[in-house]
């Protein structure tokens, strides 16, 4: 029987598409693929992911190796929480699981300091029973020990836990940790799927 649900939150329950929000603020195409590629899809965004490096060191590194300037790259960077906003359909899952009995989880590789923001910003993190960030512990999805941790810390039965993402190797690697798990895809109305997920187990 499925007792706790661990949300990631990244186009789970916050959108997160800077390709869908470069276009919109009419970046040309050939400028938009280079800001994805040297920054979004960098090893130091992977590695801020991780918490082993700084937002600045980050910055530095990227502009070293890319047609980028260093203040175009960090303009970037402080676009990330504009980029970010709740979807709605899914936050609304949180408080009427609490209702249901249901203890609530986030699990996400997430930048420190824009989780920080996010954390205090967003009422719905009210609603979370506790949760891990990648980039606090240094450890990164999809990491065996990402899912271990948050086991152990909050005396979890794995089987007795569904796991939601959106991509499919942290699905993978939740599922090898024990735990039930559920893929997005990134839709923006999971319900349907949560409550067949639900009602199977």
């Amino acid at each position: 029987m499925i007792r706790n649900i661990i949300f990631d939150l990244g186009n789970v329950l916050i959108s997160f598409y800077p390709s869908e929000y470069l276009k919109k603020k009419n970046y040309p195409e050939s400028i938009r693929n280079i800001i994805l590629r040297d920054i979004f899809h960098s090893e130091e965004w992977r590695k801020l992911d991780e918490g082993t490096i700084t937002v600045g060191e980050a910055i530095e590194s990227i502009s070293l190796k890319s047609s980028l300037k260093r203040e175009e790259i960090a303009l970037i960077f402080n676009l990330r929480i504009e980029i970010m906003f709740p979807l709605d359909n899914n936050v609304r899952l949180l408080p009427a699981l609490k209702k249901r009995g249901f203890s609530v989880y986030f699990l996400s590789n997430f930048h420190l300091d824009t989780f920080e923001i996010v954390s205090n910003d967003y009422f719905f993190f009210r609603y979370f029973d506790g949760g891990v960030i990648s980039a606090d512990i240094k450890i990164a999805k999809p990491d065996k020990g990402i899912y271990e941790l948050i086991l152990t810390k909050y005396g979890l039965v794995p089987g007795e836990c569904l796991f939601i993402d959106d991509v499919e190797e942290n699905v993978v690697g939740a599922s090898a940790a024990g735990m039930k798990v559920l893929n997005t895809h990134g839709s923006e109305n999971i319900t349907d799927l949560l409550e067949k997920e639900l009602s199977e187990g």
